[in-house]
């Protein structure tokens, strides 16, 4: 077995993209500090809507496709190497937006059998041996089925992990606090008129906004906003970036967030009124 660095991190995630918008700068600052990053993509977003013109014409499975090799490209700008499918490829297929006749398709991660997902996940637990996990609340974040049923997934294979003897120390949700997500849309209305981009989104689309109190843990990432943006930039299907601020398919303006929040949701808190490491109290192991 290959040995693996002491401090190792495991993220769930719905579809290529939600990675870099949600943790990118989290991801680039661990793996240029040597810790062992894997990435676990749930799907490949292949019922998501393409921003650029030239390239609307990929829908299912040629889109998907695509968001893989994009996805390749977001993790060579972060530098992370271990990068995965749950279950492999093509096992499970975007569910598309909640309530859409796509939730309905037998072979979409909505409509998983959750410990079945979960046994998947368990796998790459018993292989990497994470200390600390991240995904999003129970909500998805903002009620996307994918990101829903990713959290169901991860917390099911933690919870399945622990019961095997193989307990994760940390688990995490991806969260942003409100008065941070309000002063940059602040900065962004100030900006808005210098932008290509014609309004700003509201500060509850930002998903995970919650009340400052819940936030446990901020991960500075400033000297790897750079990397984030270059892999926000490689999904050009589902993103487009202007400085420091972006855009969906939508077009309402966001800011980036280089400074990523997390509220610990499982074990020990590390010292201090709020955490700036993932694996604070975490001891080290091989």
């Amino acid at each position: 077995m290959t040995e693996l660095p002491d401090r190792r991190l495991l993220l769930v995630h719905a579809h290529p993209d939600d990675e870099s918008i949600n943790n990118g700068a989290t991801m680039a600052r661990y793996a240029a500090e040597g810790a062992h990053v894997t990435l676990v993509t749930c799907t490949l977003g292949e019922r998501g809507e393409v921003i650029p013109p030239e390239l609307a014409h990929l829908t299912g499975p040629a889109l998907g496709q695509h968001r893989r090799r994009e996805l390749n490209a977001a993790m060579a700008e972060l530098g992370v190497q271990d990068f995965r499918l749950l279950g492999g490829a093509g096992r499970y297929s975007d569910s598309g937006m909640m309530g859409l006749p796509d939730n309905d398709d037998p072979g979409c991660f909505w409509q998983a059998d959750v410990d079945e997902a979960a046994a998947h996940l368990v796998e790459v637990i018993r292989e990497v041996r994470p200390q600390v996990l991240v995904t999003y609340d129970d909500n998805g974040g903002y009620g996307h089925p994918d990101h829903i049923q990713a959290h169901r997934v991860a917390m099911r294979a933690v919870e399945l992990s622990a019961e095997a003897g193989r307990p994760i120390p940390k688990v995490y949700w991806n969260r942003a606090p409100r008065s941070v997500v309000e002063q940059s849309f602040a900065r962004l209305r100030e900006d808005l008129p210098g932008l290509p981009f014609g309004e700003a989104a509201d500060v509850d689309d930002v998903p995970g906004v919650v009340a400052d109190a819940r936030i446990t843990t901020a991960v500075d990432g400033t000297a790897h906003a750079a990397a984030k943006a270059a892999a926000m930039r490689a999904h050009a299907t589902q993103i487009t970036v202007s400085g420091p601020y972006f855009v969906l398919s939508n077009a309402l303006a966001q800011p980036i967030l280089t400074t990523e929040y997390y509220e610990l949701v499982r074990g020990e808190r590390g010292p201090g009124e709020r955490e700036t490491d993932l694996f604070a109290g975490v001891e080290e192991a091989s």
